[in-house]
């Protein structure tokens, strides 16, 4: 039983079909407002990724599904300084976070929603200390980068969004 409905967490479905376009843009938001961001964002017209991942718990004989933000705190939007301005509107953004490596930033994305779309189950990752970067020559996550590790018996696919800092496990 889900607790709320998912909600979308890129806008427009089309975002990562065509690279390049306006600059990507991170918005650090206060807490657990990412999804409010999102709702103000797409009447407007304004191109976001907010992912998502499912957890699903289970209280008194009853499961639960909730979904919470891949990157708690940040939403990723693109547009120029018009749409910059209107961000702040939202009231729920501390700071924008300009993005010096755009390329970067856009292939990193493009892995996550493409792993998304492929229904894999992410988790929170712990920030890796030491480790080798891997590109997955085979299977279903070929052409992936990113550093294997084995945690509780599974062996994960650690994926990375260098601006951030933050990492996720696919498992």
């Amino acid at each position: 039983m889900p607790l709320l409905k998912r909600e979308p967490d890129v806008f427009p479905m089309s975002l990562f079909d065509s690279p390049g376009g306006a600059p990507w843009t991170v918005a650090h938001v206060r807490s657990r407002q990412e999804k409010v961001l999102g709702r103000f964002l797409s009447p407007l017209g304004i191109p976001f990724f907010a992912p998502q991942r499912e957890k699903r718990t289970r209280r008194n004989g009853r499961n639960f599904v909730s979904y919470l933000p891949l990157f708690p705190g940040y939403v990723f939007l693109r547009g120029g300084a018009e749409e910059r301005a209107r961000v702040w509107r939202s009231n729920v953004v501390v700071r924008l976070i300009d993005v010096p490596d755009q390329e970067l930033l856009e292939s990193e994305l493009a892995q996550i929603h493409r792993l998304q779309r492929s229904g894999a189950r992410f988790a929170p990752a712990r920030a890796f200390e030491c480790g080798e970067s891997v590109r997955v020559v085979d299977g279903p996550f070929e052409g992936y980068l990113g550093i294997v590790v084995r945690e509780r018996g599974a062996e994960r696919l650690l994926v990375s969004v260098s601006l951030l800092r933050k990492t996720v496990a696919v498992e």
